[in-house]
């Protein structure tokens, strides 16, 4: 019987993975919470076998840390980050953090369900690339890596010098990049930018533990 713990802290999120634990064969809801805390704690007093870990838990809580702390505690739980953020870094930073696995939830209960198992049996499984969202009149995905390294830094409120300090490029490489991504976007001004980047998730600061 596989144990799992769920961090999540929506509600109705984390009632439809309680769900489709509760009606999966061979599997066991051992503890379900709404903070990233408190996961790493309860992995040290209960049988757990797979975690499914949100990202940004209550109380931003950073659901990455804390699947870091696990994985390095006891190596042999396995698991699965489950989010809504569609920002690239959190692909790399879950893998880095020791995750198996990745599932956004705009998926359904049978993908994540096949995650799920194909985790507990050993696999690794991260897709490609982040799903794409309108930013504007564009996609996410229209902009370039270097339009993202800017952007990441523009959303943190740095100005154009702050930007090309930290990126070691002149400031007109920066104005020259958000220009580029003003015209692709059909916004008006960077502030306009970065409150889209953010409100669609492509950019997200996650508290640090």
């Amino acid at each position: 019987m596989i144990r799992v713990m769920i961090v999540e802290d929506q509600k109705l999120v984390r009632s439809l993975l309680e769900s489709y634990i509760q009606n999966e064969d061979g599997y066991q809801l051992a503890v379900s919470i709404p903070g990233a805390a408190e996961a790493p704690i309860l992995c040290d007093t209960e049988d757990i076998d797979l975690v499914l870990m949100d990202v940004q838990t209550e109380h931003r809580e950073n659901g990455l840390a804390a699947a870091e702390k696990i994985h390095k505690a006891h190596p042999g739980i396995k698991i699965v980050v489950v989010t809504s953020l569609i920002d690239h870094e959190i692909l790399k930073r879950a893998k880095a953090a020791g995750a198996n696995s990745l599932w956004y939830k705009d998926g359904d209960e049978r993908t994540l369900m096949q995650v799920v198992r194909s985790t507990v049996q050993g696999a690794h499984i991260f897709p490609d690339m982040p799903p794409s969202v309108k930013i504007g009149m564009t996609m996410s995905s229209d902009f370039t890596p270097a339009e993202m390294r800017v952007l990441r830094l523009l959303v943190r409120g740095l100005s154009y010098s702050g930007i090309a300090k930290a990126l070691c490029v002149e400031p007109s490489t920066v104005k020259y990049h958000v220009i580029n991504m003003l015209q692709k976007t059909g916004l008006e001004n960077k502030l306009q930018l970065a409150i889209a980047a953010s409100e669609a998730k492509l950019v997200v600061e996650l508290a640090e533990e």
